[in-house]
């Protein structure tokens, strides 16, 4: 926040704009879901009023994850209530299936196929990760866990972020969807405890870099006596490498912003900055210039004319490396200048 203080409101709309977009991707990826990265960007950025050129089409099922990511953080002093909740689960599972199964969407689970077990393997040989407390308990546990979240209590802010995220996990009150609305519950929480609704870093991000500690560090957790001292400790610890990470991410806005700084006088077509801002978000794989013609939609004489004209600037050089193909990446912009 401090690297951020004195770069002005549109480059901080960017770097939030990059860590919600990864947190929202991410969140979904650690439960094994895809999303389209693009899709994601520009549905927060429609929200967030932010200028990012061409938006992306409207997905559905990406506007109900971004719908509760951004009112978890956007709006995280208010109350956390049944209804929010209900709200964000219903957001998450707009045709009230998940995946082939219909669920119960915006209320507490019935387990009327059975108690709420977190399972993997193949069907006969299912080993039992983590049993969730029976439905008829979720009232009452579900009160005392908002009641907790929403009232002035003695943990530090921080603490009760890693709590919070714990404790509904564990709670595992609805169908599908839990971890992600327990992510989002941390959110809010580390929100309030950054004193700002903006987001810079991603937790959900790092979680994803380290799945398989989470849920080992989840399972040892409910399993045993809920002793939560070595939750604690591996969710701060895996918080201060989601910041660590967030320099790198900010490092990326920044170097975007004195591209275009130092670029801002040459005249650009529509094509040329929108392949230019591609790269500059980290393209996926080599742009050559077929590459180019399909993500531009237009011929490949025209996505040659428009490579040639950039490499003539000095914008583009062509790529070391060999292949059978030639393949482009942008050049250096000389070092010195503020973003």
């Amino acid at each position: 926040m401090g690297r951020l203080a004195d770069v002005g409101m549109a480059l901080r709309d960017q770097a939030s704009l990059a860590a919600l977009t990864e947190d929202v991707v991410k969140t979904s990826e650690i439960e094994g879901e895809q999303l389209n990265v693009e899709s994601v960007r520009s549905s927060i950025a429609r929200r967030l009023g932010v200028e990012i050129g061409a938006l992306a089409p409207v997905d559905r099922h990406v506007e109900g994850v971004v719908e509760m990511v951004l009112d978890a953080t956007a709006n995280c002093q208010a109350p956390v209530t049944r209804e929010r909740l209900f709200g964000w689960h219903a957001a998450l599972f707009p045709t009230g299936y998940s995946g082939l199964s219909r669920i119960r969407v915006g209320g507490w689970r019935d387990d009327a196929s059975g108690p709420m077990q977190v399972v993997s393997g193949p069907i006969g040989r299912q080993r039992v990760h983590f049993e969730a407390p029976p439905a008829e308990r979720l009232e009452a546990e579900t009160s005392g866990f908002l009641d907790w979240l929403n009232g002035a209590s003695n943990e530090p802010p921080l603490i009760k972020a890693g709590l919070g995220h714990l404790w509904f996990v564990t709670l595992h009150p609805f169908d599908d969807g839990n971890g992600r609305i327990a992510r989002a519950i941390g959110d809010l929480l580390l929100a309030r405890a950054d004193g700002s609704p903006q987001r810079f870093y991603s937790l959900s991000a790092q979680i994803r870099r380290e799945r398989k500690a989470y849920y080992d560090i989840l399972e040892r957790t409910q399993k045993r006596s809920m002793d939560v001292t070595e939750w604690l400790v591996w969710f701060l610890d895996t918080l201060h490498r989601a910041v660590d990470q967030a320099q790198h991410l900010l490092d990326a806005v920044l170097t975007k912003a004195r591209f275009w700084q130092h670029w801002a006088t040459t005249p650009l077509n529509e094509r040329q900055v929108k392949l230019l801002n591609r790269l500059l978000d980290g393209f996926e794989g080599k742009l050559t210039s077929s590459r180019w013609a399909a993500i531009a939609k237009c011929s490949p004489d025209t996505a040659l004319r428009d490579i040639n004209d950039l490499l003539a600037r000095g914008v583009l050089r062509k790529s070391a490396a060999g292949g059978r193909s030639t393949s482009y990446v942008l050049d250096d912009v000389p070092t010195g200048e503020r973003a």
